[in-house]
Formats: structure tokens, C-alpha cells, sequence
């Protein structure tokens, strides 16, 4: 199964640790990054898509988070 996540944060440091952090537990980038204004909190957030090949079966259970 191919496994897709979105990793969204504020536009601080930890977004940049939090995509690393996925990258080296196999995840790979998955199209450009993005970039957006929040008008609700007035901060600037990001988001990454990343994918990743598992040998597991699709449940909406599934915690993407620790395959």
C-alpha cells in the first residue's frame, strides 16, 4: 500500500523538524511544499505532502503517523 500524509504546522523550525523527522523514517516528499497566510491566528503556516510504501493493509484506522 501506497501511504499519503499531509504535515501541516506554523512556519517555525519545528515544521522543518517534523517534515525531517518523516523523511527519515522512510517517508518521501511528495509534490512542493505550500505556503499560506492564517488569517484566524495571523501567522504563516506550511504543509508537505510525503508518501510512503507499506506492507500493510488499508484500514481507516490506520495511524499513518507510525508505519
Amino acid at each position: 500500500m501506497r501511504a499519503y500524509r499531509l504535515l501541516t504546522a506554523e512556519d517555525t523550525s519545528a515544521f522543518c523538524h517534523k517534515v525531517t523527522q518523516a523523511l527519515a523514517q522512510g517517508w518521501e516528499l511528495y509534490g512542493s511544499p505550500a505556503y499560506a497566510h492564517d488569517p484566524a491566528s495571523g501567522q504563516m503556516r506550511c504543509a508537505q505532502a510525503v508518501v510512503k510504501d507499506a506492507d500493510v493493509t488499508y484500514s481507516p484506522e490506520l495511524k499513518l503517523g507510525s508505519l
